[in-house]
């Protein structure tokens, strides 16, 4: 709470201190123009009443004496060319020097008067205007200014500190929440604002964020789960016939320790190569993209997988180039032309074809299919919907979700439906170099 509210002061302050730089600022600016219009228009006045004593003594000659509209805010003399008085309105006999523009002092008056001079020939008139009426102003303006700004920075004080205060409250709120989030409670989700401002989305943000960790978290958690279990499983196999072999001597016939020991460890060699390479896929790890004839690795594994003593139709393998990494795209028509193998029956069919968006390969089997509702599963890792066939055949989950991060590497998509053989059809896209 302390933290909180010398956030919300230092706030308020700040905002207080910029408002009265800005309000003294205006006040002073508006004071200055004030005084220089109101100064303005005086001059205007003292100038033109100059004028017209000027243009009398060019008609008429020198006034005979003070005129009826003379009055005590606008006074007036002519000086002959040695500067003294021969004509003057009451209360102006001093003389003024004729260069004299500026304010001045005049006996028996308590405000300033401004001086402007006019050349009349052999006479010089001068007119001195009041600045009654400039003082008195700027005294009127002043004086509200001078109670009215503290007030008003009191308010905006008081305004500042609630309006700090409400839109503190919801970061207090999502700070407190986030203090308690740890790795093992990654369920839980910051509190968002009704308001839909920039905290709210702040928030949503961040609880989008702790959703994807959770879901990060999950993934790893079932991933090492997976990768232990898969691994204990030759490990055991190879323990107990060591320990078969250890207490039965004669138990075993003649070599089958080490065939059951190179057959497990070679189980485990490409479980633990599966994992390393999705870790680099996963990652988007790409070390060289090269161009990469599709139809080549495809042809080549048709040929392997016809050794087996399955049919396999590659009649409608055509050209097809992308770019990518070789050794990763080889990997994924292996993967799946071994798992197309795996399940089918006795035939295999493969497809490359280059359509207008991209190269399409299509790996197919005639065995049971993948039921509609499986078939995003099938990417995961570690999934096996027959598990005891494939573990037998020496599956270990692996191969499809390395399919499936490759592809989306490369920037391609991966599906799977039924093929017209009867079993199941996976199609990959990858677009053209």
């Amino acid at each position: 709470m302390g933290d909180r509210a010398s956030v919300r002061l230092r706030t308020t302050a700040l905002s207080m201190l910029v408002m009265a730089i800005a309000l003294l600022a205006g006040s002073v600016a508006l004071l200055f123009l004030s005084r220089a219009s109101l100064r303005n228009g005086i001059e205007t006045t003292a100038e033109q009443r100059a004028s017209a004593l000027a243009a009398q003594i060019g008609t008429t000659g020198l006034p005979t004496g003070p005129e009826e509209d003379d009055d005590d805010d606008l006074l007036w003399q002519i000086q002959d060319a040695g500067g003294s008085v021969v004509r003057s309105s009451p209360g102006f006999g001093t003389a003024v020097p004729a260069e004299e523009t500026d304010q001045t002092d005049i006996a028996g008056t308590e405000h300033q008067y401004l001086i402007v001079t006019e050349d009349a020939g052999d006479w010089t008139v001068v007119v001195a205007a009041s600045l009654e009426e400039l003082d008195e102003s700027t005294d009127a303006l002043v004086t509200p200014l001078l109670i009215g700004l503290p007030l008003v920075l009191v308010v905006v004080g008081g305004v500042t500190w609630l309006v700090v205060t409400r839109a503190l409250a919801p970061v207090e709120r999502i700070r407190r929440e986030v203090e308690e989030i740890t790795g093992d409670r990654l369920d839980r989700r910051v509190p968002e604002p009704a308001a839909r401002d920039e905290i709210q989305r702040l928030a949503a943000t961040m609880n989008r964020m702790l959703t994807r960790l959770e879901e990060s978290q999950q993934r790893q958690q079932r991933f090492v789960a997976d990768a232990s279990h898969e691994l204990r499983s030759p490990l055991s196999s190879i323990r107990q016939a060591a320990e078969v072999a250890r207490e039965h001597p004669g138990a075993l016939p003649e070599g089958e320790l080490a065939e059951a020991v190179l057959e497990e460890s070679g189980r485990m060699q490409r479980l633990v190569e599966q994992l390393l390479l999705l870790t680099r896929t996963g990652e988007g790890v790409v070390r060289s993209f090269q161009e990469v004839d599709l139809d080549d690795l495809a042809l080549a594994e048709a040929r392997r997988v016809r050794r087996s003593g399955l049919t396999v139709d590659a009649s409608g393998v055509g050209a097809g180039r992308v770019r990518g990494e070789l050794t990763a795209l080889a990997q994924v028509v292996r993967n799946l032309t071994d798992n197309a193998a795996r399940h089918a029956r006795s035939t295999v069919g493969v497809v490359v074809r280059t359509r207008a968006d991209g190269v399409e390969l299509i790996v197919e089997d005639d065995g049971a299919g993948i039921p509609a509702g499986e078939r995003e599963r099938v990417f995961e890792r570690f999934v096996r919907l027959d598990e005891a066939r494939t573990r037998d055949e020496g599956g270990s989950g692996l191969g499809l979700a390395i399919v499936w991060e490759t592809v989306h590497a490369h920037g391609g998509t991966v599906t799977v439906s039924d093929s017209p053989l009867g079993g199941a059809r996976f199609g990959v896209r990858l677009p053209a170099p």
